[in-house]
């Protein structure tokens, strides 16, 4: 913690000291200082966190719409090894395709609305949790499902005390992964789109020339970043409580 403080000191005084010596321009890199002061001001305006909760939302609904099909689907497609075979394929084409190829498709079909957002993000966010998912499922102790088929247990029974138990860390590493990678399709979608957000925020003082504006924003995009994972790893541990690599972080 301590050294992750001192190395962000040590680039904050870096930024500060490269425009004050000539090294680079302050028309291109704003001390810190600058950064700061814009940083400062963006708290006071309101279309700033107006902004904030429209990039939040794009993320949160996205990211709440691929959970739940990333889960279901990957469930169903684990639990039937015919229908995983028959997917494979697919899911592997579709999967490396990146999200932003599909910003004309997304502009063609909805424009700077906020479902061209949402299209970019459930793609992304998706894949991560289906993967995941996948993987979960295939995990399962063969022993114990043989045993739930002995004691009749019938297909939901399965899933709830057999499959989920083992695919639930696979699913919540899935979740983390998927809420980092939707925050960055958001604000690319934001960015390039023009979908009301901090990405647009970004785009417009980087038109009118507010550098220290486009710098601070950046630095809020990088701090709702760790908020996010921070977040999710402690949910993630909150809801593993009971599995063996939480527990084993943290005893003693």
């Amino acid at each position: 913690m301590l050294r992750g403080l001192a190395g962000l000191a040590g680039l904050a005084a870096l930024l500060q000291v490269l425009p004050l010596t000539g090294l680079v321009s302050a028309d291109y890199l704003p001390t810190t200082t600058s950064i700061l002061g814009a940083f400062s001001g963006l708290l006071g305006d309101p279309g700033f966190w107006t902004a904030l909760g429209d990039t939040l939302t794009g993320w949160a609904l996205g990211l709440a719409i691929a959970v739940a099909a990333g889960v279901v689907l990957g469930i169903v497609i684990g639990s039937v090894p015919v229908l995983r075979a028959a997917t494979a394929s697919t899911i592997e084409f579709l999967r490396p395709i990146p999200s932003v190829a599909l910003i004309p498709v997304a502009v063609l079909l909805y424009g700077t609305d906020l479902r061209s957002t949402l299209l970019l993000v459930v793609y992304a966010a998706f894949w991560q949790v289906l993967v995941q998912v996948l993987a979960g499922v295939h995990d399962v102790d063969p022993v114990a499902d043989d045993t739930a088929h002995s004691y009749r247990l019938g297909r939901w029974g399965r899933v709830r005390y057999v499959l989920w138990p083992t695919a639930l860390p696979y699913v919540m590493t899935g979740v983390r992964l998927a809420a980092a990678v939707a925050l960055v399709l958001a604000i690319t979608a934001e960015l390039i789109i023009g979908t009301p957000g901090l990405g647009k925020q970004i785009a417009v003082a980087q038109n009118s020339g507010a550098v220290p504006e486009v710098y601070a924003l950046v630095l809020v995009t990088g701090l709702l970043g760790v908020a996010i994972n921070l977040a999710a790893r402690a949910v993630e541990r909150r809801t593993l409580f009971w599995h063996q690599s939480v527990r084993g972080k943290e005893a003693p």
